[in-house]
């Protein structure tokens, strides 16, 4: 086995879950090797149509949230076509909101198998929901990044015991086959769609200064007329969480019972887990 020369921290994040928690796995695990970390954020748009390759001496620590515990949709185009592992070492990162990450962490570590990479270790970590200030409010915390520490600790010492490449990925929580996205449903047991919901402003509080737009994982949001939503939107939330006056918000029927039903069952705390 050659040496890692280097560690790569790479993800997607709307509200900052996701690259916290990768980064800390990654700078872990290269303080444990002796190597450089380098970042690579790919949630804006642009920097999906590029490809993106690695080296056998590479350690990849790739990272997503989950959305209806699965890897995002809109993210699989990029994630299966654009990056090329060539045999390197790597470690699937998920973030969840403290519902459940169902079979988010096993997609992942397949899709990042299939490029090439070999997955050794992964993780599932608690983050504030995109939805609500109150779920998961103030994950990942203190323990959670002491896990993610760990983590990429003990990721470097399993690499640097090994004498081969492992023939098979690291085993994680979920399904195989794959199970369908978690659908919300209503208490007559109908199906909630929030898949064309987007985002209001409130003109009152608008200073116009173009964040959201700047930041929209899918490039949707007018940056002439913020107010406008001219693409999809998958309810990442950057836009509401990260405007600087609050004028950002939803009040979609479906989407507010979802995301009150979610407060409501899912207030207990959500555990971060680790394999190895």
């Amino acid at each position: 086995m050659e040496k890692i020369s280097q560690v790569w921290a790479v993800y997607f994040t709307g509200t900052g879950n996701t690259k916290k928690t990768v980064q800390q796995v990654a700078k872990a695990a290269a303080a444990k090797l002796g190597c450089e970390c380098k970042d690579y954020d790919f949630s804006l748009p642009k920097v999906r149509e590029q490809e993106l390759a690695f080296a056998p001496t590479d350690l990849v620590v790739i990272g997503t949230p989950v959305y209806a515990g699965r890897v995002p949709n809109v993210l699989l185009p990029y994630l299966t076509g654009k990056i090329t592992g060539n045999g390197a070492l790597a470690i699937p990162v998920v973030t969840y909101g403290n519902r459940n990450f169902d079979d988010g962490l096993m997609e992942l570590r397949n899709i990042m198998h299939s490029n090439g990479l070999h997955p050794v270790a992964g993780g599932a970590f608690v983050g504030e929901h995109s939805f609500s200030v109150t779920l998961g409010a103030g994950r990942p915390d203190t323990a959670d990044m002491s896990l993610a520490a760990q983590l990429g600790e003990q990721a470097a010492d399993k690499i640097l015991s090994l004498s081969a490449v492992p023939a098979q990925p690291v085993a994680v929580e979920g399904e195989d086959p794959i199970r369908p996205y978690y659908t919300p449903r209503d208490r007559n047991g109908t199906p909630i769609n929030i898949l064309k919901v987007k985002p209001k402003t409130d003109t009152d509080k608008c200073i116009n200064c173009g964040l959201c737009a700047r930041i929209c994982t899918m490039g949707s949001i007018d940056p002439q007329n913020v107010a406008s939503v001219t693409g999809i939107c998958i309810k990442c939330c950057a836009c509401v969480k990260r405007c600087p006056k609050g004028a950002k918000y939803y009040d979609d029927e479906g989407y507010l019972y979802h995301q009150h039903e979610l407060e409501d069952v899912y207030a207990r705390p959500a555990e971060s887990k680790i394999f190895l």
